[in-house]
């Protein structure tokens, strides 16, 4: 593995043991192997360098999760799998717990950077047709603007904030069927 390559794995190492703001260029530097001169070198800086370690951190997270998200192809009704999906992807969130701190950490950057917040805007652009290709069983690219920007929002909306809710509360956190109900509650009061 050569400096650059070390330098990425070593940022991600920070990043998930000790976030965005709390990681220095020496904490990069030691976990590498290699000098802090190496990162102005490989990527200008400890902010573009950790930027891309976000990114490779979310990507490899993302293939693991997006895993949990695909139905069971049995004979289960819609909401059963529903049910099985958000139980999944819950079990997710528990055993990668910092997997999503890193995503949080990242919204909190792009708030600061306009470069990533572009990027972040357009992964979660992206985020939306998935989600919602999964949930109508539609392939992503026959997905429908408006449903991207109804059922992909949606799902993604409360995808964050369940995950947010269960690592701030996790012997409170809700099961697939709490999250159906609630939804179904939801709908009640618009009746």
């Amino acid at each position: 593995m050569g400096n650059k390559e070390a330098l990425l794995a070593g940022a991600k190492t920070c990043l998930l043991d000790k976030g965005f703001d709390r990681t220095t260029v020496r904490d990069i530097a030691t976990a590498a192997g290699v000098s802090m001169a190496a990162i102005g070198y490989h990527y200008g800086s400890r902010e573009n360098l950790l930027s891309q370690a976000i990114f490779a951190i979310l990507d490899e997270w993302g293939d693991i999760a997006g895993r949990a998200l695909i139905p069971a192809g049995d004979d289960a009704t819609a909401e059963e799998a529903y049910i099985r999906m958000w139980d999944a992807n819950l079990e997710q969130i528990r055993a990668h717990p910092r997997m999503w701190l890193v995503s949080v950490d990242l919204f909190m950057q792009a708030q600061r950077q306009d470069d990533l917040r572009g990027i972040l805007a357009a992964g979660m652009r992206e985020g939306r047709s998935g989600l919602a290709g999964i949930l109508t069983s539609t392939p992503e690219e026959d997905v429908t603007d408006e449903t991207k920007r109804t059922v992909g929002m949606v799902q993604m909306a409360l995808m964050s904030g369940v995950a947010i809710q269960l690592l701030s509360d996790p012997e409170n956190a809700p099961t697939g069927a709490d999250i159906l109900a609630g939804l179904r509650g939801l709908v009640k009061i618009t009746e």
